[in-house]
């Protein structure tokens, strides 16, 4: 491992380009790297970070008094299984491309979860998912680094304990391991996903009528691009961390009375357990938001009602100050608290 280099600014590594520096930063380009990494910042008391593409990210105006480890590992490999094949990336691999190549080899499982910016190493992590589709449905191993043991282990999909965009790498053991690769199951020749409504009216628009694997990309590239949910530098609304708020999924009966205050018209969607999928983005648009509205610096994607982006200017606490004023109007117009989707360093909350 190289030294680690002193009070790095972290903004440019974030999609929101917001936030100070790190006391300490490394790069990590191989495991023994990682290691290295952690010992360095137990020997010295240091809490450690672990940054992947900066994408679901909210840095603190103030930095991080510790060491962020960026995890650069790269590399893919390939094994044939009995009606299968395991696919196993280093978590520094970009996740697009591994899509990419799985689309382009006919190997289906996870073209739904193109476009989707950051690296391999996150996606168990946040158990990342899009139109039908989440990892955990391919997840068969994550190779993780044990910071506690130093330890290399492989953790199966039960002790990842998959939820919806939630894991045990991010809430219950969040500092628990590092993240060094992770291995797919897909399937060779296997028809794609099309679970989606949205997805499957942009297919009959473009006269698709049996997709291939190649089609449902081009989809849902296309659709996330109208939604500057992909990553283009050209794009205003680029600063983003995507999606900020999650879907809220209730008990039955609390997804009624939410119905009740909103009057007709409130999408929903029945999920596993007798519960029910609200959507934020229709719940933040009825709270009296709309596309571009913004307070100074910080404001609505004018694609998305559920990006919050950033201009030029614009700060951390301006975002967390925005982010606040949308969950306290959702929550006293429909009584829904909404829960925000990415991760906040250094004490930064919305309570």
């Amino acid at each position: 491992m190289t030294e680690p280099v002193e009070h790095v600014p972290l903004a440019p590594h974030c999609t929101l380009g917001v936030g100070g520096p790190a006391r300490y930063f490394v790069e990590a380009r191989d495991h023994a790297s990682v290691l290295v990494a952690v010992d360095w910042a137990r020997r010295r008391g240091l809490p450690l970070r672990v940054l992947g593409g900066g994408s679901n990210l909210v840095v603190p105006d103030d930095g991080v008094d510790g060491l962020v480890v960026k995890v650069s590992l790269r590399g893919v490999s390939v094994r044939e299984t009995a009606g299968g094949v395991e696919v196993t990336a280093a978590a520094g691999e970009p996740w697009d491309d591994l899509v990419r190549l799985a689309v382009a080899r006919g190997w289906a499982g996870i073209e739904c979860l193109s476009g989707i910016p950051g690296l391999v190493g996150a996606t168990p992590i946040q158990n990342v998912g899009a139109y039908g589709q989440d990892v955990s449905q391919t997840v068969t191993g994550v190779r993780a680094l044990d910071r506690g043991s130093g330890r290399v282990v492989t953790l199966g999909p039960a002790a990842c304990r998959f939820g919806y965009r939630d894991s045990a790498l991010k809430s219950r053991e969040a500092d628990h391991y590092v993240v060094l690769a992770v291995t797919y199951r897909l399937r060779p020749g296997g028809a794609p996903a099309l679970r989606y409504a949205d997805l499957e009216k942009h297919l009959a628009t473009r006269g698709v009528q049996a997709p291939s694997l190649a089609d449902v990309r081009e989809s849902v590239l296309a659709i996330r691009r109208s939604k500057s949910m992909v990553l283009d530098a050209g794009d205003p609304n680029r600063r983003s961390c995507g999606s900020f708020f999650l879907n809220p999924i209730l008990a039955a009966p609390d997804a009624a009375l939410v119905a009740a205050r909103a009057g007709d018209g409130m999408p929903t969607w029945p999920e596993p357990g007798g519960r029910v999928k609200l959507s934020a983005a229709w719940l933040i648009e009825h709270a009296g938001f709309a596309r571009g509205q913004a307070d100074g610096s910080v404001g609505l994607s004018t694609r998305h009602s559920l990006a919050i982006v950033c201009h030029d200017g614009a700060r951390a606490r301006d975002v967390i100050a925005f982010a606040r004023v949308v969950r306290v109007r959702v929550e006293a117009r429909f009584g829904v608290r909404l829960i925000p989707e990415p991760v906040f360093w250094g004490g930064l909350t919305l309570d």
